[in-house]
């Protein structure tokens, strides 16, 4: 049997158990294999989600070219076994198209990825970003999602930073029209205008995202953007807000126009008169048209009175529409001039749908672009709306832990804003990396499978650049691949019962793991092997039911061991408690319950780590009806273990109950600490403000008074100066500056109240505790004594205490070395500049200054005041040179602004 016949085996064994879009994905995939598809008719073919008969031929370039007379397979001739095929390529594409794509399929509808999609195209701007969203593409590399993560969340913080956000107004789907461009059809007006309308709203994109700094990602894409803005004035200037052409256009139309408008108005011209003159023959006074022809309304019995060719009658036949003959020459110039216009107009057309084929390359980069950004920018605006956060992916193999803390279904998010469903419960996921397999028990209608759901539609959000409505932070595994069996695949057509149906999808699973990871064709090796087992996220809803328990029990654990060591994570839920147990026997297993409460027997949905759950079966009965006889015998029936069990369960559950009361006050109790301690550091905060401000404000005072204490300074000392100094005088103006100094020196501190000194009895205060203690002992001469608060004894020191009226301790008195008399030095009296101790050297050279400034040294004690002025300043830094090099001047400085300023110099004459 060759190879053709297998092919069609192919499609006469598998088409009818898959949906019509995977049979595509079957013609797309052997179309890679050297087959062709060729729409001829047979008997034997199948439908592939097309519209036409399709069979399967090798390709003529092939090695095995078919024999047109080999049979069709049937009873008669079987199909072949893949090992007996020399192609192994043809295997392992029925391989993946049999299991991978099926089972992938099979999940995005368990999981209800459509609806996610079908949400969020309603945030597109745009009809393609809309399309894009219904047939969201699952990338197939980690750099793909978080590339795809990185434009969301630019578009994110644009939309943010930007008021209006990312505007796509204009843009249009153009594709059919750039088609028909490329094969020399011409476009019509409107086509046109939305080409020049989408190179407009493309252009403003680009706009807005490249005023932006920090968008890389965004920048890179629209930075192969080519908006031909000559082609879009071009079409502005040619086609008109209606997709008319305009009189601008051509000359040519200019004219052609010209003239209809002179033959419209001559022909309306020539009937307003035989309407005036035919009056009585006339049903009513108006000019109408039937087709490209004028003509007027004339009554029946009166058509000989306007001769003429009759284009219309009304519906009653009362009414004659009639073309007068004596406009009909007009008329057929008209037409003729229509024709005309009509020609020119398909020509500006045509001329401008080549410039659009001349660039449709350009054109469809654009779009593909510009649906980029819409996608992106529905994802960020999905994410903003369910309040979600960006995912990071994590390295579970580098001890990272899987978080998702309030993780919601976003389909039921949806639900509840728009369809007014129930509140949406949150779950928890921090899964160990060490943990492989996560076994969720409870009751039925507990909230498991939806906890299922919620974690492969987060693991497939996070990989097509959505965000994961959980609270930061959000990190998830990138999953190769999210296979699930959730739900009854029971069917009576297929003749499935619910166990075989869960049997069929695991197998399918299993199966799409092997050949992941090599084991189906042995085509990879067993590093990528052990690479690729740990990159798969499997759901498994009831895993062993619908059988007898015994054997659906350890059924259910071989299948969870095996998938242990050949998946990343698996979740699954049972209610085998065999299967609880397996935490305690395996490292890699978790347990995992959905809460019940037993008062209300209602479940509470949230999920809880590390405590097996109960299925509450009778309790769910009997608050669902079902007769109370009944439910005690069916307690009757339920083994000792199973109730020490569930005994044990509940006693866990209580005192798990009871730690969350615990932890839930020492939240409350640590909020509270949180809150005073805002409140007062809040106030440290004011208080040290504050006392920066007086700070400041006191600066500011003592500035104003050194400088008011100065200024009247100065005038004494002008005073002074005035005339010949005395004694008397100097004495005076001593006394002025004394009296200043006291109206301006602050008050010294007062003292502290000494002359308290505790005894044994009294009552102290100790100032480092704030306490109130007893003096058990008198103190020594190093002033320390022993004093009782409470039942504390301790030795404090006087200088720790004090009274409780607040007065502080008299200190021992120690005695005293024999005095030595210190005689202080000599106050200095304030400097005074008189004409004694002033030096004018103004005019001199510098040698000759340095004698006059030397010999007033000599004679000097304390200050000098030397007079060099400013002029070229040669002088000045003469003195100065002369000043650092002489013996008696300790130092020198420019005299007060009063005083002259930097025109003059003070010496210090030690």
């Amino acid at each position: 049997m060759g190879i053709r016949d297998w092919g069609l085996g192919i499609l006469w064994k598998v088409s009818s158990l898959l949906p019509a879009g995977y049979r595509g994905f079957l013609q797309t995939e052997l179309a890679k294999t050297d087959f062709i598809f060729n729409p001829i008719p047979n008997p034997h073919t199948e439908k592939l989600g097309t519209s036409k008969e399709t069979t399967i031929f090798p390709s003529p370039n092939s090695p095995a070219f078919y024999n047109p007379q080999s049979p069709i397979p049937s009873p008669q001739h079987p199909i072949p076994s893949p090992r007996s095929l020399k192609s192994t390529r043809i295997v392992t594409i029925f391989v993946r198209f049999d299991v991978a794509a099926l089972i992938q399929s099979e999940t995005l509808e368990l999981l209800e990825w459509h609806r996610l999609c079908q949400h969020l195209s309603t945030f597109a701007a745009t009809k393609l970003g809309a399309i894009a969203s219904l047939r969201l593409q699952i990338p197939a590399s980690q750099a793909a999602s978080e590339d795809l993560l990185a434009q969301t969340q630019e578009v994110y913080q644009l939309e943010s930073r930007v008021t209006t956000g990312l505007s796509f107004e204009g843009v249009q789907d153009i594709g059919d029209s750039l088609e028909r461009a490329e094969l020399q059809g011409i476009l019509a007006g409107d086509e046109l205008l939305a080409i020049a309308t989408t190179l407009a709203g493309a252009r403003n994109l680009r706009r807005v995202i490249d005023n932006q700094e920090d968008l890389l990602i965004l920048k890179e894409i629209v930075a192969e953007l080519r908006t031909y803005p000559e082609l879009e004035q071009e079409i502005h200037r040619c086609i008109d807000e209606r997709g008319q052409v305009t009189d601008r256009a051509s000359v040519k139309i200019g004219e052609i126009r010209t003239e209809l408008r002179r033959l419209r108005s001559q022909i309306t011209q020539k009937l307003q008169n035989i309407l005036q003159v035919k009056s009585g023959a006339v049903q009513e006074q108006i000019i109408t048209q039937r087709g490209d022809r004028f003509v007027i309304p004339v009554k029946a019995p009166q058509k000989d009175a306007i001769p003429g060719i009759v284009h219309d009658t009304s519906t009653s036949g009362a009414t004659l529409y009639i073309e007068p003959n004596s406009i009909v020459p007009m008329g057929n110039q008209l037409r003729q001039t229509l024709r005309r216009e009509q020609a020119e107009e398909e020509a500006i057309r045509r001329a401008l749908t080549e410039q659009v084929a001349a660039v449709k390359p350009d054109l469809e980069r654009l779009l593909a672009i510009v649906t980029t950004l819409d996608l992106a920018t529905a994802r960020a605006r999905y994410s903003l709306w369910l309040q979600a956060n960006p995912p990071r992916f994590v390295d579970r193999e580098q001890q990272e832990i899987i978080t998702l803390r309030q993780l919601r279904h976003p389909l039921l998010v949806w639900q509840q804003q728009h369809e007014q469903g129930h509140a949406v419960i949150p779950v928890d996921l921090l899964i160990s990396p060490h943990i492989k397999v996560v076994t969720i028990t409870g009751p039925n209608t507990g909230g498991k499978t939806v906890t299922l759901k919620t974690l492969g539609l987060a693991a497939l959000m996070a990989k097509v650049g959505l965000f994961v409505p959980a609270r930061e932070p959000v990190e998830i595994p990138w999953f190769d691949q999210v296979l699930a069996d959730i739900g009854d695949e029971q069917s009576l057509q297929q003749s499935l019962s619910t166990f075989s149906g869960h049997i069929r999808r695991i197998s399918r699973i299993l199966n799409a793991l092997a050949l992941e990871t090599g084991e189906a064709d042995g085509t990879v090796n067993s590093q990528q092997s052990i690479v690729n087992s740990q990159n798969s996220l499997v759901l498994l809803d009831e895993v062993g039911a619908g059988t007898d328990p015994a054997e659906g029990s350890a059924l259910a654990i071989a299948l969870l061991q095996y998938l242990a060591d050949h998946a990343q994570l698996t979740i699954a839920t049972t209610h085998f408690g065999e299967l609880k147990a397996l935490k305690y026997d395996d490292a890699r297993f978790e347990n995992a319950s959905v809460e019940f409460n037993e008062t209300t027997l209602s479940p509470t949905y949230r999920l809880l780590w590390g405590i097996p759950g109960r299925s509450n079966a009778l309790a769910i009965a009997l608050r669902l009806g079902l007769k109370p006889e009944v439910v005690e015998q069916a307690k009757t029936q339920v083994g000792e273990a199973t109730d020490e069990v569930n005994q044990v369960i509940a006693g866990l559950e209580a005192q798990r109950r009871s730690q969350e009361t615990k932890a839930a006050e020492a939240q409350k109790l640590l909020q509270q600490a949180e809150r005073l301690y805002k409140e007062v550091s809040a106030k440290a905060a004011a208080l040290q403000e504050r006392e920066q401000s007086l700070r400041a404000s006191q600066e500011v005072a003592v500035q104003q008074a050194i400088t008011q204490a100065k200024g009247e300074i100065a005038k004494v000392i002008r005073r002074l100066q005035q005339g010949t100094a005395t004694a008397q005088d100097a004495q005076q103006a001593t006394n002025a500056i004394n009296q200043i100094a006291q109206k301006y020196q602050p008050a010294p501190p007062p003292k502290p109240k000494i002359g308290f000194m505790p005894k044994v009895g009294d009552r102290v205060r100790l100032s480092q505790f704030g306490q109130t203690a007893e003096v058990l002992t008198a103190p020594t001469d190093d002033g320390e004594f022993s004093v009782r608060f409470g039942i504390m004894k301790m030795t404090v020191k006087l200088q720790d205490i004090e009274s409780l009226d607040g007065q502080k301790p008299e200190p021992i008195a120690k005695p005293k070395p024999s005095p030595t008399t210190v005689t202080p030095p000599p106050q200095a009296a304030p400097a005074i500049r008189t004409s004694q101790n002033t030096v004018d050297i103004r005019g001199k050279r510098v040698a000759d200054a340095e004698i006059i400034v030397d010999k007033a040294i000599s004679e000097a004690q304390g200050q000098i005041w030397i007079i060099h002025g400013h002029g070229t300043g040669k002088l000045r830094q003469g003195v100065h040179t002369f000043l650092q090099q002489h013996p008696r001047v300790s130092r020198f400085e420019a005299a007060e602004q009063a005083d002259g300023g930097s025109g003059v110099t003070v010496a210090y004459v030690g």
